[in-house]
């Protein structure tokens, strides 16, 4: 026995419901430097110096520690997966750029490296050990004193 007001109402509200939580545009988070891969397509070998560098793309993210002359730029971006993802976030733009300068601050090379170009590189699977980082002695001996301590407590 719903009267026909009701029924109008709640397709009123399922209506707006449905409508108010489709998007356009999708969300997205972006970290690094937005459009990367239009604003590479600006700069010009043997034609663009740092100065032009800093005012298309900004201060570099990396400068080389060996070479002072290689500056890096990047661009991440994530969205919301769909349904079957269950809406966790899924990479859909990953891209670096690598700039070489020579010693009077022209630029001499540049490359642009894609998330597909990412996938292709061969990266080891050696570990470097940190000398800092590692236990002393003492510290070594104590904790094994205090697993031995404990090892028969029962929480």
């Amino acid at each position: 026995m719903i009267k026909t007001k009701h029924i109008k109402i709640i397709f009123v509200l399922t209506i707006s419901f449905l409508i108010q939580n489709c998007q356009i545009k999708k969300a997205t988070k972006n970290h690094g430097i937005n459009y990367l891969e239009n604003r590479y397509v600006l700069l010009e070998s043997n034609k663009s110096n740092r100065n032009d560098v800093i005012k298309i793309l900004g201060k570099p993210h990396v400068q080389s520690i060996e070479d002072k002359n290689t500056w890096m730029y990047f661009e991440r971006v994530f969205t919301k997966g769909q349904l079957h993802k269950l809406g966790r976030n899924v990479l859909t733009e990953n891209n670096v750029v690598v700039l070489n300068f020579n010693n009077k601050g022209i630029l001499q090379q540049k490359k642009l490296i894609t998330k597909d170009e990412m996938k292709k590189i061969d990266f080891s699977e050696i570990e470097t050990k940190n000398i800092k980082t590692q236990k002393s002695f003492v510290s070594q001996f104590l904790s094994s004193v205090k697993q031995k301590m404990y090892k028969d407590r029962k929480n």
